[in-house]
């Protein structure tokens, strides 16, 4: 039985489609200013099964773009947050929580189970996402991933395209060039912006460990890159 509050959505989809989102089963991996509003969206279009993985705790300095980034949750784990969040729209959904950092080990368990219809890689350390990405791919399992919304102001520049299609994004280079080592060049969406960053707004700092260096952001790209990545999950679960 189609919910109450799934109401607006039936009327745009009909039953058929949405039960079939009903019986999907998507994981986000990352649930910062990308990840927490993509996982928003699917939760909110009805995917009744959802596994989110993130270990990162809100830090203040998130909460000019995360979701889950509040004074009353500052220290919080944002996976913890999340699940709140989550159930709070849908009780009805079914969730798994990880609060764990996504490792080699941790991706592979993950992916062997065989229960993703959909994957989400919206992880901002470039080994791990390099490595979950390939895995991804070698289980034919569908991945939408989210290149570098941070120095970016213009949301008109976003483009939702093949990962051998980007440009003007330092994180999708160096994503490139890893994916080719491992003879993957193409098959995964993403969504990326082609404005060009000014480099003034990054700094190295010990402080972006694990990461290398702090790049300005802003409130809204994040939020809309997570969105763009929502519709492409759902979407293509409707083969649509």
């Amino acid at each position: 039985m189609i919910p109450y509050w799934m109401s607006r959505t039936q009327l745009l989809l009909g039953n058929e489609q949405v039960e079939k989102l009903m019986n999907k089963h998507v994981l986000v991996v990352g649930l910062g200013g990308v990840g927490g509003i993509c996982a928003e969206m699917i939760a909110r279009s009805g995917v009744g099964k959802m596994t989110i993985v993130d270990a990162d705790t809100v830090d203040l300095s998130n909460t000019n773009r995360q979701i889950p980034a509040l004074h009353s949750t500052a220290g919080r784990p944002k996976a913890d947050v999340m699940a709140e969040r989550l159930k709070d729209i849908n009780p009805e959904l079914q969730l798994t929580v990880l609060p764990q950092f996504i490792k080699e080990e941790l991706t592979v368990q993950l992916l062997n189970s065989g229960e993703f219809d959909y994957a989400v890689d919206c992880i901002d350390t470039l080994s791990p996402k390099v490595e979950f990405l390939v895995e991804c791919k070698k289980r034919n399992i569908p991945v939408a991933s989210s290149m570098g919304a941070g120095g970016k102001m213009d949301p008109a520049r976003i483009e939702i395209a093949d990962i051998s299609k980007t440009h003007e994004c330092n994180l999708a280079r160096y994503v490139r060039k890893k994916l080719h080592e491992q003879q993957v060049r193409t098959g995964i969406k993403v969504v990326f912006s082609a404005e060009k960053v000014d480099q003034d707004k990054v700094i190295e700092t010990e402080k972006a460990f694990p990461k290398k260096s702090l790049i300005g952001t802003v409130s809204y790209m994040p939020a809309i890159f997570g969105c763009m990545l929502s519709s492409i999950v759902i979407r293509d679960l409707l083969d649509q």
